[in-house]
Formats: structure tokens, C-alpha cells, sequence
């Protein structure tokens, strides 16, 4: 029982303090270039993946 209950505090600050980050304007987590997000690069600056796949389909 013991276990459980520090496993859940532990748990529980880990949720308080992300969403302290988030109300005082954290940015939100984002994926990498050529992730799962439909191909959408929501990077400031393009990696190598992405650059090639651009290519790629301006060729296509």
C-alpha cells in the first residue's frame, strides 16, 4: 500500500507541475520533422528528413 501511495504522489506532482507549465505559457510539446502529424513540420528550422521528402514530392 505503501508503494502505491508514493507511486501516486509522485504521479500526481508530475501532472501539477505540467500544468503549472502550461498556465503560465509553456509552449506546447511538438513532434519532430516527418512525424505522425500528417506530414506537417512544426519545426523553426527543417531537418534533413524533411527537406528530402519536399523534394522528393516538388519532383513527383
Amino acid at each position: 500500500m505503501t508503494l502505491f501511495l508514493i507511486t501516486f504522489a509522485v504521479i500526481a506532482a508530475v501532472i501539477f507541475f505540467m500544468a503549472i507549465g502550461v498556465m503560465f505559457g509553456r509552449g506546447a510539446i511538438k513532434g519532430t520533422c516527418g512525424g505522425v502529424n500528417n506530414g506537417e513540420c512544426v519545426c523553426v528550422q527543417k531537418c534533413e528528413k524533411r527537406r528530402k521528402q519536399e523534394a522528393m514530392a516538388e519532383n513527383h
